[in-house]
């Protein structure tokens, strides 16, 4: 099944707390002047136009990165980014993780980026043709276990699902737990969605419990409107940089200032 489309969600509370964390993870890891590898399971189409149709009819985005961008200091690496998609791409433009990362990774980097809709790939191959990125229209976590461990060594992988395949939620902890031993040194970031329903709960148990020293980053918000399932937003990260924990309750606390 391969009916999820981003367009409709991106920009919200959930997009948010993930893309300043992965900006930052990025901003802190740039810093020192040696190569990374950044892999994403999930690409998505990498661009987004919050003005259209798709976007304005859920309003996640207005109740989203509308409200929140101007909460971020201008040197944020987040707001960096997004200034700098503004800059090419216009006002009502959003990136996804993948543009997020071209704009702050450095030619010495390099990206491999996984999406098996047909059409988002197609997207996706357009709105990166000029970052560098290798592309591969296949199942994401199929291809991070082949690349895995990559060249180079350090490096960022954001897996990042959208759960309309109900097993993911069962698959997950032991794939991460393979990626982990694949990839010891790498920072391996797991979003997943807090729903109504608590879908969520086994698998984040599982993973505590395989992997105790992960550390886990959840922001709670209101549904954006009447019969909306999404109540939160969450992170599992292993191997965080040193400083992650202290500014993921930065932007928890930005994100719930009223």
């Amino acid at each position: 099944m391969l009916s999820y489309q981003h367009i409709y969600h991106a920009g919200n509370l959930a997009d948010v707390q993930k893309h300043a964390l992965l900006a930052w993870v990025l901003a802190y890891m740039t810093a020192k002047d040696k190569p990374l590898s950044y892999i994403e399971t999930h690409a998505g189409r990498g661009l987004y136009a919050l003005d259209a149709a798709e976007a304005l009819k859920t309003g996640e985005a207005a109740a989203g990165i509308a409200r929140m961008q101007t909460r971020f200091a201008p040197d944020h690496p987040y707001r960096v980014a997004l200034n700098a998609i503004h800059a090419r791409h216009g006002e009502t433009a959003y990136p996804g993780s993948p543009l997020i990362a071209a704009s702050l990774l450095r030619a010495q980097d390099s990206m491999t980026l996984a999406e098996l809709h047909p059409r988002e790939f197609d997207a996706l191959r357009s709105n990166m043709a000029r970052t560098g990125a290798t592309l591969r229209h296949e199942d994401g976590l199929e291809m991070a276990m082949s690349v895995c461990p990559p060249t180079p060594r350090r490096g960022v992988l954001m897996i990042d699902p959208s759960y309309e395949v109900k097993d993911d939620y069962a698959r997950l902890p032991k794939v991460l737990g393979d990626l982990r031993r694949k990839w010891n040194v790498g920072v391996l970031m797991l979003w997943y969605p807090v729903l109504h329903a608590g879908l969520h709960g086994p698998m984040l148990a599982r993973i505590r419990q395989d992997q105790p020293d992960a550390e886990v980053f959840e922001i709670a918000f209101p549904p954006v409107r009447q019969g909306h399932r999404m109540v939160g937003s969450g992170l599992v990260v292993v191997n965080p940089p040193w400083g992650m924990v202290d500014e993921a309750q930065r932007v928890k606390a930005l994100l719930a200032r009223d």
